[in-house]
This record gives C-alpha cells, sequence and structure tokens, in this order.
C-alpha cells in the first residue's frame, strides 16, 4: 500500500502515474511519463530522497512545508491532522536513530500515518487517552507538540466501513474525526458541510479509474452536551451482555456520525505483485475460471481487473448495478420498502438481459465478462434469485464483485461450490477473505503485510500470488499424474500377483493349497513391488515444469479426470489379469511333465510356485520402468533393487531350518539355479506379459496420443522452440487426437529437422 494521491477542498493534490494507469497506457498504445503538477516540468527536489515505503506521494505544492502557502491552508492543516489522530497504530520509536514507525492493523492505515508524518504532521507517542504529534503550525510554519485526549473510537468494520475518533484539542474543543467508504461517508455530510462534494466526487472516479483506494475524510465539532449524552449511551451499549449488542453499539455511533464536514479524500495505491498479469493469463489458458470478489469501487476493479488481465480488450461488459434514476428518487425520498422491491427487480431485470446476450451469442466465441456491485449482490444471493445469478455467472469467462462485504465472499463461494459441484480454490491475504478461505474447497493464503489471518484461517500458504501459477499448473499436474498412476498400479500389481494364485487354485480342482509358500504371500506387497510405486508416487514427471507453464491446458486433464476415470482403472486391471494369465499358463505349460534339471526331476508345486513368483517380481518392477516418465537414481534403486532383494531373500530364506523355510528349503540353490529352463522362463515370460501393454503404448502414441504425449513428443523430436508447431498443439483439447492430425504433426516435426540440417 502507499498514499500517492489526495483531494483537499476541491483540490487535487499528487501526482505520478500507478500501475494500472501504466498497463492502460500500455494497451492504449501511448506509454506515460511523468508530469509534474500543476504544469511545473522543473525536476521535483522530493524526487532525490529514498524511496519510503508506504509513500509515494510527490507535490512541490505541499511537501516540505509548502502546503501553508496554499490558499486552502486550513483544510489541509485539518485533512492531514485527521489522517495523524483518527488510527489504531502504535508508533514505536528507534533510540538509536529517533526515527519513528508504526505498527498498525492494515497497511492502507500505515501508509495514512506515514503521509502524514512525511507531510508534517509526525505521530509520535500514543497512550491510552492520548495522542501526541509534532504538526506544523499555520501561523508560524514552525513544527509544535500537540497533544489530544483520546475520549473513544468507534471502530472501523465491514458493516459500518467507516471508523471514527472522538478527541479533546488543547483549545478544548471536541472534535469527531472520521473516514470511511464514500457511499457511507457522503451520505451523512451535513448540508452545509458538502461544499467541493462535486469537485471531490470527480477526484474520487478519477483515482478509481487509475485503480487507487479511496476514503473520505471528513470532520465535525461537539457540543459539550451532546458529546455527554452519546458518551453515557455509548459506554451503556458497550457494557451490555445482551445478543445484540453490536447492533445497540452501531445505533448509538450511527446518531453521533452525521451533520459531518468534508475535507477531501485519501488515495492509496495496492500496488500489484511481480509476476500477477501474468499468472492470471496463464490460470486463464488452463481453463480455470476465475472470480474476483473485492471490497474496491467498480471503476478501481474493472481497472485493475485490466491491468493483471482478467479483463481484455474485446470482451463483453455485463454489468450490473443499482444506478437507475428511479431507484436514486426513492433512496431521496427514504422509502425502505419500495426501495428494496424497486433494487430486486432490477437486479432480476439485469441478470435476464445478461443470460439473453450469452444466449444470442452462444454460437459466437465472444468471451464476456460480469461485473456486479456489492448492493445488487445482495439481492442476486437471496434464494429465488441466487441460480439465475449463478448460470449467468458461469456462463462468463470472468466475474468481478465489487465492493463486497466478508459475507458475500463467504456466501459466493458457497454458491458456486454447491451449485456447480466443481472444486472451489480460494485465495486471500487479509482478515476480509477469511470466510470465503473457510468456505471454499481449498484455502490458500497469501502471508505478507495484511497479516497472517488469511494465512491461519487457510489449507496452504504462499508468499506470493504469482506462486499459485507453479503450484497449480506444475504441482498440481504433477501430484494428480503421480497419485492416479500409483493407484492405478496398485491394482494392475495387486490383480497380477492374485489371479496367479486363483488359477493356480482352479487348476487344482481348488485344493486349498497355496502356489507361493506363506513368507512370499506377506512380503509381496511389503518389499517386492511397493517401493518403486512410492518413488512413481514422489518423483515421477511425465512433462518438465517448463512444458506445463508452456502449455497450460495440460492442467485440464486433471480436471477433467482423464487420467483416473474408469475406464482408465479398468485398463490397468485387464492388463494386471492378462499378466496373470500369461506368466501361469507360461510357467505351467513350460515345466508339465517333463526333466526340470539334469537330473531327470519334474517340477512340482514349490518349483512352479517360485518359478511363477519370480516371474510375478520381474514383471510388475519392469512394468513400472515401461510406465515411468522420469527416471531418477532413487527410481532405478527400487526398480532393480527390489528384484535383486527376492533373490536375495530366497538365498536367506531357504538356507533356515526345513521346519521353518518349508516349501522354499534350498528351492534357489538346489532346484532352480542349476535348471536352464528356470532362467530361461524368467526372461521369456516377462517379455511375452508386458508385449500387450507396449503395443497398446506404441499405437497410441502414434496414432491416438492424449495431450502429455503430444508434449512429450515435441521434446523428444526437439521442436519446442518452434512457434508454429507449438500453437498447433496448443490449439488441440484433451481428447485422443486422431490418425490425420498426428501425421501433420509428423511432418511437420521432419520439416523443421530438415531445416536445421540444412543450415548445418
Amino acid at each position: 500500500m502507499e498514499f500517492i494521491k489526495c483531494s483537499v477542498a476541491g483540490t487535487a493534490y499528487g501526482r505520478g502515474f500507478t500501475e494500472v494507469e501504466r498497463a492502460m497506457g500500455r494497451r492504449n498504445g501511448s506509454p506515460l511519463v511523468h508530469q509534474l503538477s500543476g504544469g511545473d516540468n522543473l525536476k521535483d527536489s522530493t524526487e532525490t530522497k529514498a524511496p519510503i515505503k508506504g509513500f509515494n506521494f510527490k507535490d512541490k505544492r505541499v511537501m516540505n512545508g509548502n502546503w501553508v502557502n496554499e490558499p486552502n491552508a486550513q483544510y489541509i492543516q485539518k485533512f492531514f491532522s485527521l489522517l495523524a489522530i483518527c488510527h489504531t497504530a502504535i508508533p514505536e520509536v528507534d533510540e538509536a536513530t529517533g526515527n519513528v514507525s508504526y505498527e498498525a492493523e492494515s497497511p492502507d492505515e500505515a501508509a495514512f500515518v506515514i503521509a502524514a508524518r512525511e507531510l508534517g504532521f509526525e505521530f509520535y507517542k500514543r497512550t491510552q487517552t492520548t495522542i501526541s504529534l509534532r504538526e506544523l503550525d499555520l501561523v508560524s510554519g514552525r513544527k509544535v507538540e500537540r497533544t489530544y485526549s483520546l475520549l473513544n473510537v468507534l471502530e472501523f468494520n465491514s458493516t459500518r466501513k467507516r471508523m471514527s475518533v472522538i478527541v479533546r484539542s488543547e483549545e478544548g474543543k471536541i472534535l469527531l474525526l472520521s473516514k470511511g467508504a464514500d457511499n457511507v461517508m457522503l451520505e451523512r455530510l451535513a448540508k452545509n458541510g458538502s461544499d467541493f462534494e462535486e469537485e471531490t466526487m470527480d477526484h474520487l472516479n478519477e483515482y478509481a479509474d487509475a485503480g487507487l483506494r479511496t476514503l473520505i475524510l471528513a470532520y465535525r465539532v461537539l457540543e459539550e452536551d451532546e458529546y455527554k449524552e452519546f458518551n453515557q449511551n455509548f459506554i451503556k451499549a458497550k457494557n451490555s451482555i445482551s445478543a445484540d449488542r453490536e447492533t445497540v453499539i452501531d445505533e448509538v455511533t450511527e446518531k453521533i456520525e452525521r451533520d459531518l464536514i468534508l475535507l477531501g479524500a485519501t488515495a492509496v495505491e495496492d500496488k500489484l505483485q511481480n509476476g500477477v498479469p501474468d499468472c492470471i493469463d496463464k490460470l486463464a489458458q488452463a481453463g480455470i475460471k476465475i472470480w474476483v470478489l473485492t471490497g474496491d469501487k467498480m471503476e478501481t476493479a474493472i481497472n485493475i481487473g485490466f491491468a493483471c488481465s482478467l479483463l481484455r480488450q474485446g470482451m463483453k461488459q455485463i454489468v450490473i448495478t443499482l444506478e437507475s434514476p428511479e431507484i436514486k428518487a426513492l433512496e431521496k425520498a427514504g422509502e425502505k420498502e419500495a426501495i428494496a422491491k424497486a433494487s430486486k427487480g432490477s437486479v432480476l431485470d439485469q441478470i435476464n438481459r445478461g443470460k439473453a446476450q450469452l444466449i444470442a451469442s452462444s454460437g459466437n466465441s465472444e468471451a464476456f465478462a460480469l461485473i456486479i456491485d456489492g448492493k445488487s449482490l445482495a439481492y442476486a444471493l437471496e434464494d429465488d434469485i441466487k441460480n439465475l445469478f449463478l448460470n449467468l455467472a458461469i456462463g462468463c469467462a470472468s466475474v468481478i464483485c465489487c465492493r463486497s462485504s466478508p459475507k458475500q465472499k463467504a456466501l459466493v463461494t458457497r454458491l458456486v461450490k454447491s451449485g456447480t459441484g466443481k472444486t472451489t480454490l480460494a485465495i486471500g491475504d487479509g482478515a476480509n477473505d477469511v470466510g470465503m478461505l473457510q468456505e471454499a474447497d481449498i484455502g490458500v493464503g497469501i502471508s505478507g503485510v495484511e497479516g497472517m489471518q488469511a494465512v491461519m484461517s487457510s489449507d496452504i500458504a504462499i508468499a506470493q500470488f504469482r506462486y499459485l501459477e507453479r503450484l497449480l499448473l506444475v504441482h498440481g499436474h504433477w501430484c494428480y499424474r503421480r497419485i492416479s498412476s500409483m493407484i492405478c498400479y496398485f491394482f494392475y500389481k495387486n490383480i497380477a500377483f492374485g489371479f496367479t494364485l486363483f488359477l493356480y487354485e482352479a487348476n487344482t480342482s481348488f485344493s486349498g493349497q497355496p502356489a507361493y509358500n506363506d513368507w512370499f504371500l506377506s512380503l509381496y506387497n511389503m518389499f517386492f513391488s511397493s517401493l518403486p510405486v512410492v518413488a512413481l508416487g514422489v518423483l515421477d514427471q511425465d512433462v518438465s515444469a517448463r512444458f506445463c507453464l508452456k502449455f497450460p491446458l495440460l492442467y485440464q486433464e486433471g480436471v477433467q479426470n482423464v487420467l483416473f476415470s474408469w475406464r482408465r482403472i479398468f485398463g490397468w486391471m485387464l492388463n494386471g489379469f492378462t499378466t496373470a494369465v500369461i506368466i501361469f499358463f507360461f510357467c505351467t505349460e513350460a515345466l508339465n511333465q517333463q526333466a526340470f534339471n539334469n537330473e531327470g526331476k519334474t517340477a512340482g508345486m514349490d518349483i512352479l510356485g517360485a518359478t511363477m513368483y519370480t516371474c510375478t517380481v520381474w514383471v510388475v518392477n519392469l512394468q513400472m520402468a515401461l510406465a515411468i516418465s522420469y527416471f531418477t537414481l532413487i527410481q532405478h534403486l527400487f526398480i532393480w533393487g527390489s528384484i535383486a532383494l527376492w533373490y536375495l531373500f530366497l538365498l536367506a530364506y531357504g538356507a533356515m531350518s526345513p521346519s521353518f523355510s518349508t516349501t522354499a528349503y534350498k528351492i534357489f540353490i538346489e532346484a532352480l539355479a542349476p535348471a536352464p529352463s528356470f532362467w530361461l522362463l524368467t526372461i521369456l515370460v516377462p517379455i511375452a506379459a508386458l508385449i500387450p501393454y507396449f503395443t497398446y503404448s506404441a499405437v497410441q502414441m502414434r496414432f491416438f496420443p492424449m495431450y502429455h504425449r503430444m508434449i512429450q513428443w515435441i521434446r523428444y523430436e526437439g521442436t519446442s522452440n518452434d512457434p508454429e508447431f507449438c500453437d498447433m498443439v496448443r490449439q488441440r483439447s484433451l481428447r485422443p487426437q486422431t490418425v490425420g492430425f498426428t501425421a501433420r504433426l509428423a511432418a511437420r516435426a521432419n520439416r523443421i529437422k530438415d531445416r536445421h540440417r540444412n543450415r548445418r
């Protein structure tokens, strides 16, 4: 947050441009450059100062005490005095340097206090009952120390949208100092206190267009009797223990916060973090619907939407707002029931007109953006309208809800989650976002200057918004692929193992005698086939991080559940059953009724069981080697180590006493190792068992590649830097591609290779 501009007594102060203004200038083809206020093109001496966090205000007319020469100097003094007094910040004085820093509830409040200090109104001390300032005296032009008695603090909340303090000056005057949102402050102005309202509103609109957050500042001098009556009622309300205590307090403060005298408005820039526009653009390319729920004015939210690529040129806007002359006339008349009825009807009518626009353009490729303000949203979320509102919103590419309260943010999130059945992710950085984060399926909190409330209420915490891009598009895709492949592989390896047992039982007329030793059964999932699956679930990457970001649509494989559908699960189960059939019948037929070794002995149950088990261990681990896309040392160690561990176990276990090792007593040394047929089966059976999967993968890769396979092809063919080739892939859907498209890709790749070869 940076204090950048202000309007005092109808005069605008502050120069320079915001990030939103620069983005708008670039979009319009006219880059903005700094110009000094008042037509002065000389370099301001304040530009040579080191930058101050929270303060980016530059104007020669008010900097360095020059404001005392302004025609409205009296208003400027009251304006910045209000900023230095009306807050809950705590000053911290550095004993070594004497510099004062501030601990504030919010960064914008800290920006106000810093701005007041830099312009000559330094808040340096606070007690429970006093606030001390060093401020410029209007008459002498020198700094004087003044102490104000702090009588009451009327705290800010999302319903009041304003904050006030009541103080007693050294001269004995009782002052009510207030700051808040324009929609609640302007209606509380006195008739003789709104002299600059029109000019201030013009400046507010300019600030909103520049993407700035604005507050109205006003004050009032209280009579002694009026304050005493208020204070008695306020203390009584605060000491109340009834359930409606907060309502009673609001009613008391409502009576005193009226007949205010307008001073002006502040404009604070909430700077976008680095990488926010690119991140939002990538998330949109990934097919993620992005909704912005903000407390900013509509103009501010729209321009920030353009700055961060949420809104784009050519995108049609559906704006729902309660700004009709009929409603304004009812508001002036104060007819609450008529206002509510007319407002609800207006919102319903605008929603229906928006849906008609969507239906009319259904055959076109036009993108729509829905923009709705807080007052309209209150009616749109009512039970009889909310489904119509949701249908309109999900048909739009972008949705911006302006002037929305924390409760409305939570209600909108709940509506989307329950109404669409989709997985919702909310991201926020402040206390106003807590309800939204808790309502969403996944809450992501940004830790920063807004405090830790959002982080403590979220499932995941990140430091900057742009990290969401890598969190979703890279790690989200990898995690989905790893988990889906791991579960499918568990189905495969256990069916391949279990069906060999079933087929053996069927072959022996269900005699009840197992084909495998009891320890073989117990250790299969523990030592001989599980570690490679763990490595797959932790380390595998079908596509590198660079390609995940280059082709954001890859993220939709998880959204559309491409890799974990019932078709894919049954495919792996069928693969496991095929593997079991090949292992069992190849082993039984090869060892049936013939000499197994040089001594002329035939294979018994123990030899058949050990041979089938060996082939199973080899097949499931080699299947893992074929399924892995990203080999590391750990995966090699786990795959080949699991196979080697089986042979080591067979040696150690067979060397034990016959009563312990039972059917496996010296089975490897005396029966399996000397027999050439055992080693021949160990080679031929895994090859035969893997041929179906290998054939299916080769055909799919060559003729019907899935989206991630096409990206892998780009990497293998070395065509990742060819824009035309990459655009061909980006424009495809996630469905398996046709033979014709694959042929075009191959032809394009060959042309690129020929061109590179000719250059050499």
